[in-house]
């Protein structure tokens, strides 16, 4: 079951991402952070457990990201992670966002879901509000990627 994420799952979600930190795949979202994001947060849960989540950031009325997608190790190749994209499309398109990209070190999986490889320059706003903080910014090795929704 996907849901939208509740404040008292923040520390789950941080604790989720910090993993993914620690194998230098994603930056880690602390449970402030998490807190200060909640709608814009969702989790996969499995048996009353949370067992993934991801999130979405706006930067225009047209123009989102999906962010922080993350399942636990023990759950993974089950399609947690499909479905949570999906529904992060699904309140996207609601929202009536037209485009949605994503950074990723995983561009097979999302290319599953249709999404394309497009250079990151495509994206400035999103160099500019999150990039410049991330210790990779100088050797990025995420692949960008996009798909029309």
């Amino acid at each position: 079951m996907v849901r939208h994420a509740r404040l008292s799952d923040a520390g789950t979600i941080a604790a989720i991402t910090a993993e993914y930190a620690r194998e230098g795949i994603m930056l880690e979202r602390s449970a402030e952070s998490v807190i200060e994001n909640i709608r814009n947060f969702f989790v996969a849960e499995h048996q009353g457990k949370i067992i993934g989540c991801c999130a979405i950031a706006f930067y225009t009325s047209k123009l989102a990201e999906i962010r922080s997608v993350a399942v636990l190790a023990q759950h993974k190749r089950r399609g947690t992670g499909r479905l949570l994209v999906e529904k992060a499309e699904e309140i996207l398109r609601e929202e009536g966002v037209k485009e949605v990209f994503v950074l990723t070190l995983s561009p097979d999986f999302f290319g599953s879901l249709g999404f394309s490889e497009i250079k990151k320059e495509y994206f400035p706003q999103k160099i500019w509000r999150d990039c410049t903080h991330c210790p990779k910014l100088m050797a990025c090795d995420e692949i960008a990627m996009v798909k029309n929704l």
